[in-house]
C-alpha cells in the first residue's frame, strides 16, 4: 500500500524512479512507494522534469502542481501533490 503522509492541503509520498527506462510509464507500488519509469537519462535534472511531466499528466494535474520535495539526485523520493489528486494517486498503485 502507497505511504502517504497528508500535510495541509498536500499530500506527500515517496515515488521509485528507474531512469532510461524502455518506456514512460507510473504505476505499481513497492515497499510504500510508487514506481515511476522514465526514459530520460539522470543527467542535468531532466530525469527529475520527465517525472514531474509524467506524474502530472497521469494525475491531471498542472505541471506546477507537482513538487520533488527531497531526493533531487538520488532514485527514491518525496513527491508532494495538493490533497484534492489523493483518489487519482491511489488509483495509479492498482
Amino acid at each position: 500500500m502507497l505511504a502517504l503522509r497528508r500535510d495541509g492541503e498536500r499530500v506527500t509520498f515517496t515515488i521509485r524512479v528507474t531512469s532510461r527506462a524502455a518506456a514512460n510509464s507510473v504505476g505499481g507500488e513497492r515497499d510504500g512507494a510508487l514506481l515511476v519509469r522514465v526514459s530520460a537519462p539522470p543527467v542535468e535534472g531532466k530525469a527529475n522534469r520527465a517525472v514531474i511531466v509524467l506524474l502530472a499528466e497521469a494525475l491531471g494535474l498542472p505541471k506546477s502542481a507537482v513538487r520533488v520535495e527531497r531526493g533531487t539526485t538520488a532514485r527514491t523520493k518525496r513527491v508532494s501533490v495538493p490533497r484534492d489528486a489523493e483518489a487519482a494517486l491511489q488509483r495509479l498503485t492498482k
